[in-house]
């Protein structure tokens, strides 16, 4: 037997920082046991449960001497494990795991909040980077040192001269205005006896800097600052070295650097002032007054450089740029080691796709000027950068990032060899905890796609795209995070974006669109503020917690996002219940009685990018019937609640939720449905709603599936569901009898099709369904991950893993193939809650063979054709079932 594995706190590999005072605790039983039956953890603080007769391994509360700021210990575990004899046997003793906390109140600051002082502030996209550097003395290197920092807009930290960490683009993006991190550091290492120097590098970021669709700059602030505090510990004693008005301000080679436009540098003369406005000469900070009431500590991973890319292809074109390819869309940066001679200004421009000519194009991701109807914004994703000649120069960008698979070296002179260049990949740290392959390599390659796409959009938050907007859209993550959760870690991840939602959700219970924002004051008077508030968007708020929860058992996600929800929900409910959309009061006075619950007034975003539909009209969308989509959404969230409300112990909540959702899917019934069961408004994607979110009775369902058949079959057998439906329709199809039909939509490879993507050559999933179309013209974003839930499928029918329902953090799990498409072999594995899990088939001479692993404490259903199902606890079993099904799966192996 081994010992326990994976250790977390609080969902975290790595929790140094933390501002919880009763970190809850995780660990991975051993494998090639059944079942925990106790456990004992130990810590260096003194803190030893002994014993705990518990099944309990997710989510232990810690319980021991009481934590304070700067506390920090080591734990461990072992566990007692029931064999598959019955008889109970001890592990080892885990790996130890560090767990220290930060600062936990304001008056643990000393420091101050300091900042440059900007004569004049240069216009956003231009504004250069600062230098804030103090100096001191130590006698002898401390025993333990601690460096504490954050900032308004982007810091780096440097401790003479060495650059403290690989985290980047740090302190990362929040709701500034309700949670802003706090980064702490070990510099125990970088400090030495005599003088020390620290410096950090402070540029806009996401806190003043332009940002999204429309460029917005100054959001949360007009100033940039940054606060930072030094602990040196030796023996008994503390040092606190803080930022103050004694700390200096110098101009930096960053001549400019913003998250959307670029970065420009200039290395001849560290403080260069060419600027407009002009940076500032050298002299003292001055001191901010900026809260420390909002810092926290991570909830999250931490962004890093996590992946480098040598260039596939370097090419020089008749006019002199040289376009490098990396072979894959990525979001981050390049990292270049041969610049130009003194003097020579070279350019870097990031794109997604070519032009005809060769060269990286950018037209495709210009957004509109929504202040000036017609014209369109520039898409930034330049940098530059002039050598001052210096041996060894390197031209690293970190104060920026971009969306991109092409790099157009402009300007440069010498020929660039693959080593000079190299791509880096920038996200959040998220672990990898799913896969998938199978015979079909076309899907393996789609597979793959969805992953990277999701990979580009998961720095910081979960955003739609890496090179236009870079923003966490709610309904593009409530999309995607089921699959999101099957593949990587993205609890913590998750949790941190959940609570800007919350913050940044207005007074009248409206979930802004995009979080983080700067706050409900700014975002509900915007001039665009009419766009919040749509279904399928505000839903986020329940959907992504319910999902949290499944994947991972947490309850406590659900807890602390159920006020938000209720207040979601009361917005929707009031709107229902108080508006009438004009065309329904034109035509009758009276509403009847069910419109009570129909969902039809106020913006919503509707199905959104239907293929063959209409192009978007936001402000034609104010006044336009989105009913039977609103209601739909509200039918599923009131369903949802319910249940929510079950698993947090509230019996009266869930009765009211369940009875109002029962009544709102009456009315949806009652006005989108006629009298043979076809939805009136004919649509795939109405039609799977109404299927996906039970809104039609058992006794309709048959005339839904036929009427969503018919209409696939009318197009060609191609899909027709834009952004909102799209996740659903496969699964809608396999499980109404339709699993052929659902196949030949996923194995469809003209236009619109996941597989014309592939065939295309796309290295990410496209925003649109033609986003290279057939004569290679790119169109929009060529990296949004949300069509890409439909990966989602191969794990669930294809491979058939899936979670029993009832279950969460995987307890009960369904192993249930689904073959089609001639496909010969799957497999697929997720990292659960309760361990790993893994199922591989493969058929031969028409029998197929399953082997599949089972993690302890968990149940598996497998279900082979032919009934009943056959029900396996943890192990490695094998199965058979022979062509044309058989009364029973076949179990031939079965060992721990």
């Amino acid at each position: 037997m081994t010992a326990p594995t994976r250790l977390r706190a609080e969902h975290l590999a790595e929790a140094i920082g933390l501002t919880t005072t009763r970190p809850r605790l995780s660990w991975t039983p051993p494998a090639g046991t059944t079942a925990q039956s106790g456990y004992r953890i130990q810590a260096a603080n003194g803190w030893d449960t002994g014993r705990v007769p518990s099944g309990r391994h997710l989510l232990v509360p810690y319980t021991g001497p009481a934590l304070q700021s700067r506390s920090r210990f080591e734990w461990r575990v072992r566990t007692w494990n029931i064999r598959d004899d019955g008889t109970e046997t001890d592990s080892g003793w885990s790996a130890p795991m560090a767990v220290e906390l930060g600062l936990l109140h304001p008056s643990d600051w000393q420091a101050r909040w300091i900042g440059p002082e900007e004569r004049e502030t240069p216009p956003p996209g231009q504004r250069p980077g600062y230098a804030l550097s103090t100096s001191f003395s130590l006698a002898n290197a401390p025993d333990v040192a601690r460096a504490y920092a954050t900032a308004h807009g982007i810091y780096e930290l440097f401790i003479n001269g060495q650059r403290v960490g690989n985290q980047e683009l740090t302190p990362g993006s929040t709701s500034y205005h309700s949670t802003l991190q706090v980064q702490t550091h070990d510099v125990t290492p970088l400090l030495r006896a005599g003088t020390n120097t620290v410096t950090s590098v402070l540029t806009d970021g996401w806190y003043r800097g332009t940002f999204g669709y429309t460029r917005d700059a100054d959001m949360y602030g007009t100033q940039t600052a940054f606060l930072a505090q030094l602990e040196l510990e030796s023996g008994p004693g503390r040092r606190v070295i803080g930022t103050d008005a004694s700390w200096h301000v110098t101009p930096t080679e960053i001549v400019a650097a913003d998250l959307m436009a670029g970065q420009r540098v200039d290395f001849r003369v560290p403080g260069n002032t060419g600027t407009a406005g002009g940076a500032p000469t050298a002299g003292a900070a001055v001191v901010r007054n900026c809260s420390y009431r909002n810092l926290a500590g991570p909830t999250a991973p931490p962004t890093r450089v996590v992946r480098e890319f040598a260039p596939l292809s370097i090419t020089r074109l008749a006019g002199g740029n040289q376009v490098v390819d990396f072979g894959q869309n990525i979001h981050g940066w390049v990292r270049l080691g041969k610049l130009g001679d003194p003097d020579e200004t070279v350019t870097l421009a990031y794109g997604e796709a070519l032009d005809k000519t060769g060269d990286v194009t950018r037209d495709h991701l210009r957004p509109h000027d929504f202040r000036s109807p017609g014209a369109f914004l520039d898409a930034g994703q330049v940098d530059s950068v002039i050598a001052s000649g210096t041996p060894g120069e390197m031209f690293e960008p970190r104060h920026t990032t971009h969306g991109f698979r092409y790099v157009s070296v402009q300007g440069l002179r010498a020929d660039l060899l693959p080593e000079d260049i190299t791509g880096c990949l920038v996200q959040t740290d998220l672990e990898s905890i799913g896969s998938f392959s199978c015979s079909d390599d076309r899907l393996n390659r789609l597979h793959d796609i969805v992953e990277w796409s999701f990979r580009d959009n998961s720095c910081e938050v979960p955003t739609d795209c890496p090179q236009r907007e870079k923003a966490g859209w709610t309904g593009d993550w409530q999309l995607f995070v089921p699959t999101a959760a099957y593949l990587f870690d993205v609890a913590g991840f998750s949790r941190k974006w959940l609570r800007d939602v919350r913050a940044d959700q207005w007074d009248n219970g409206i979930i802004a669109n995009i979080s983080p924002s700067p706050g409900p004051a700014a975002t509900s008077a915007d001039f665009m503020a009419f766009v919040n508030g749509s279904a399928g968007w505000g839903d986020a708020i329940v959907m992504v917690p319910w999902e949290l929860y499944l994947a991972t058992g947490d309850a406590d996600i659900l807890a602390e996002n159920w006020d938000a929800m209720n207040r979601w929900l009361g917005f929707v409910r009031s709107t229902a219940d108080s508006q009438r959309h004009a065309s329904r009061a034109a035509a009758g006075p009276v509403a009847a009685p069910h419109e009570k619950y129909l969902w039809d007034t106020g913006f919503h975003w509707g199905e959104w990018m239907e293929p063959g539909g209409p192009p978007p009209n936001l402000f034609a969308a104010r006044d336009a019937d989105h009913g039977i989509v609103a209601t739909a959404f509200y039918r599923n969230t009131t369903a949802l609640m319910a249940r929510i409300a079950h698993v947090l112990d509230l019996p009266a909540e869930a009765r009211d939720l369940a009875a109002l959702s029962a009544a709102i899917r009456q009315a949806w019934e009652t006005e989108y449905l006629d009298a043979a069961g076809r939805v009136t408004q004919a649509s795939q994607a109405n039609c799977v709603r109404a299927l996906a979110f039970d809104l039609v009775s058992p006794a309709h369902r048959a005339a839904a599936t036929a009427q969503l058949v018919s209409l696939i079959r009318d197009a060609g057998t191609h899909l027709g569901t834009g952004f909102l439906a799209t996740p659903y329709l496969l699964p809608v199809l396999a499980d109404n009898g339709e699993l052929d039909l659902a196949y030949e939509l996923l194995m469809q490879d003209t236009e619109p099709s996941w597989l014309a993507m592939v065939d295309r050559g796309a290295t990410t999933m496209w925003e649109l369904w033609n986003g290279v179309d057939v004569d290679g013209i790119p169109h929009q974003s060529l990296n949004h991950y949300s069509k890409g839930a439909v990966v989602s499928f191969l794990h669930r029918y294809t491979a058939g893993l899936r979670q029993a329902p009832g279950s969460a953090g995987y307890k009960q799990v369904i192993i249930e193939p689904r073959p089609g498409a001639g496909l010969t072999s799957a497999g697929t594995s997720h990292q659960g809650p309760q361990g790993l899990i893994e199922v591989q088939w493969a058929t031969d001479d028409g029998g197929l063979t399953l082997t599949a692993v089972v993690p302890s404490g968990t149940s598996a259903e497998v279900r082979l054709p032919g009934r009943p199902a056959a029900v396996v606890g943890p192990g490695t079993h094998t199965f058979l079932a022979a062509a044309g099904g058989v009364r029973k799966p076949e179990l031939v192996r079965s060992t721990l």
